[in-house]
């Protein structure tokens, strides 16, 4: 069963419907790749908030700063199975 834990800051903005929209298209997303064979039924997406003053993990990111090691094409994480291309 895929689970997907979405860690941000804190915010007044982020109230249950932004949640409900970030988790449709979270949903969306990892559904429409085929080649991952996720079923929609079977997807979890959680929401959590970092509060404790330690800086957000890093990981896959369009932003170099945020991702777990520099790497190219920008997006992919650190040990990326996909080739590099």
């Amino acid at each position: 069963m895929p689970f997907v834990q979405v860690t941000w800051l804190p915010k007044a903005c982020r109230n249950a419907q932004v949640r409900e929209k970030v988790a449709e298209a979270v949903l969306k997303a990892m559904v429409s790749v085929k080649e991952a064979d996720i079923s929609p039924q079977n997807l979890i997406v959680r929401f959590a908030e970092s509060t404790d003053n330690f800086p957000l993990p890093k990981g896959y990111s369009l932003n170099p700063n945020l991702q777990a090691r520099p790497c190219d094409p920008i997006g992919k994480g650190s040990d990326d199975p996909l080739p590099k291309t």
